[in-house]
């Protein structure tokens, strides 16, 4: 690999790492960031690399740079999320500034149907923990959500499972269950809202919405998450980085 490869690399680490600051709300819309030299020696890289990863932040909208004043969060209207980031959707509505909640939290046990039993690689009928709720910003309805996962993560603390419903899935699966995720497999699609989901988020029928179905994966590989989440179109601000194929060498 060549050392503009590298460099890369590097610089898209330290825009990773920055991101994830501002999902988690240590860094949240309108805070400056500290000076380069400061920010670039406590993540123990180059001022090159930092700008790299801030002209990136920049290009997405994430953050704003003036000359002689420095660089900030954005304030967003919206909650900016960017695609190509396994974001909890606690996580993105801190990191624009609003206060997540929930109401209509239900979570029960029942048979895995096909379906689920394929994506977490059970067998059907298997028990699984189902996490039903909607989310709020700021107290509006913005997400509903149906988490599935197996049972059988859970039979070392089953006075545990209440917790589920209560904050960040990944934040709590982490902490009270020992379950890390290491990554997650997304499909998204667009469609208007049925009578169910408009209930659920409190408007008309046929809103726009955007239905997320993914599978998260512990880092030993195995399938310990199937989520089915609907969001409100016009509360999220959805991002995507396209890379080109880079230079090819032969």
């Amino acid at each position: 690999m060549g050392s503009g490869a590298r460099s890369k690399l590097r610089s898209l680490a330290v825009r990773d790492r920055l991101l994830s600051r501002i999902a988690r709300g240590t860094l949240r819309p309108g805070s400056q960031l500290p000076p380069e030299p400061d920010l670039a020696a406590e993540l123990g890289v180059s001022r090159a690399t930092l700008r790299d990863a801030l002209r990136s932040l920049q290009d997405e909208g994430v953050v704003t740079r003036s000359r002689g004043t420095g660089t900030f969060v954005s304030h967003a209207p919206r909650m900016l999320t960017t695609l190509d980031s396994n974001f909890g959707v606690t996580e993105a509505i801190r990191a624009a500034g609003m206060e997540p909640g929930f109401e209509e939290a239900i979570t029960r046990i029942e048979p895995a149907s096909p379906p689920e039993a394929a994506r977490l690689r059970l067998a059907e009928g298997d028990d699984v923990i189902v996490v039903d709720r909607v989310r709020t910003a700021d107290g509006r309805r913005v997400v509903w959500s149906q988490d599935v996962l197996p049972a059988t993560l859970f039979v070392r603390r089953p006075e545990a499972l209440p917790t589920l419903a209560r904050g960040s899935m990944y934040e709590t699966l982490d902490r009270e269950f020992g379950v890390a995720i290491h990554h997650g497999v997304a499909r998204f699609v667009p469609m208007k809202a049925d009578g169910t989901t408009a209930q659920r988020l409190g408007v008309p029928r046929n809103t726009l919405v955007l239905y997320l179905q993914q599978v998260d994966f512990d880092d030993g590989g195995r399938p310990v998450l199937s989520s089915h989440e609907w969001h409100l179109a016009d509360a999220f601000d959805f991002t995507v980085i396209r890379r080109g194929p880079g230079r090819r060498f032969t």
